[in-house]
Parts: C-alpha cells; structure tokens; sequence
C-alpha cells in the first residue's frame, strides 16, 4: 500500500502534514511560506524523494530533518538576496 502523504490541518498557528503514519507540525513561525496563502496552495504537496517534501504552487522544498527541528536550519529566501 502506497505511503500517505497529505495536509492533515491547517490551523491559526501552522500546517500539519501527513507523511505515512505521521504528523509532523510546521509552526507559520518557523515555515512562514505557510503563512497569509490560499489554502489550494498549502494542499498541493508532493513527495519526489522519499523524506523530501514539495509545494509546487509556492515553490517551497523542504526535508523532512528541517521540519522536525527547523531550529537547525536558519531561514532563507531568495529576498534575502
């Protein structure tokens, strides 16, 4: 049986994703490109690798190491230039 993978809810403070039997929080803290978009875009994930994870409509690629301890990885965007 395939792998679940999915937006299990999205709340006032962050997106819990569905990766096969586990949820895995991301604060709008810590994964702001969450925060202020239209829902369609947050639901439309992929996973092209396993552990790898991928909003096509934000362009958002993210691991699954940066999403259980984003205090790890500093963030960046192509703003910051």
């Amino acid at each position: 049986m395939a792998e679940q993978l999915g937006i299990a809810s999205i709340s006032a403070h962050g997106v819990w994703l569905l990766a096969g039997d586990r949820e895995l929080f991301m604060s709008y803290e810590a994964f702001p490109w969450f925060k202020d978009v239209p829902i369609g875009k947050i639901l439309h994930v992929e996973e092209p690798s396993p552990g790898h994870f991928y909003w096509p409509e934000l362009d958002v690629d993210l691991g699954l190491e940066s999403i259980e301890h984003p205090e790890r990885f500093p963030l960046r965007s192509r703003a910051d230039g």
